[in-house]
């Protein structure tokens, strides 16, 4: 049987370099970013950053259980198709992912009491969807990373 990607990215010897490759990778999708969507996803970014030092890695932490279990059916699926390239399968499925992620950040979202990251929240929830499937075969790329 397979590992699970719980199994396999949140193992405590390889979820520390998974969170990092995490924040590599937001760097770069936001960095990537442009127009008025890239903007406002760009500005809600460095509030998190100058909130506090730190938040985007603790939020990144926090979050990575959930997402890899948002994520875990489709790697059961992308397993068991025999499919190359999980980032190709993740883009294909790319708007049901995206909701799947979503609903994580938006749980978290509606637990929080911090106004200046919920108006940030706010601001880019609209439009997160397109960032996230643009950012899937990243994120297969990054699973297979530590999977292969």
């Amino acid at each position: 049987m397979a590992p699970t990607l719980q199994e396999i990215l949140l193992a405590p010897d390889t979820e520390p370099a998974v969170v990092a490759d995490c924040l590599k990778l937001i760097e770069q999708e936001v960095a990537g970013k442009s127009g008025i969507s890239g903007a406002a996803v760009k500005i809600a970014y460095k509030t998190a950053n100058t909130f506090a030092k730190g938040y985007v890695q603790a939020k990144v932490e926090q979050l990575l259980p959930d997402l890899v279990a948002a994520l875990e059916p489709y790697w059961a699926d992308f397993t068991a198709s025999g499919a190359s390239g999980f980032g190709d399968y993740l883009a294909k499925h790319g708007d049901e992912v995206a909701e799947a992620m979503l609903a994580v950040s938006d749980e978290r979202a509606k637990a929080s009491r911090k106004a200046v990251i919920l108006k940030a929240y706010g601001t880019v929830r609209g439009g997160a969807g397109k960032h996230i499937v643009a950012a899937l075969p990243a994120v297969g790329a990054l699973v297979e990373k530590y999977a292969g």
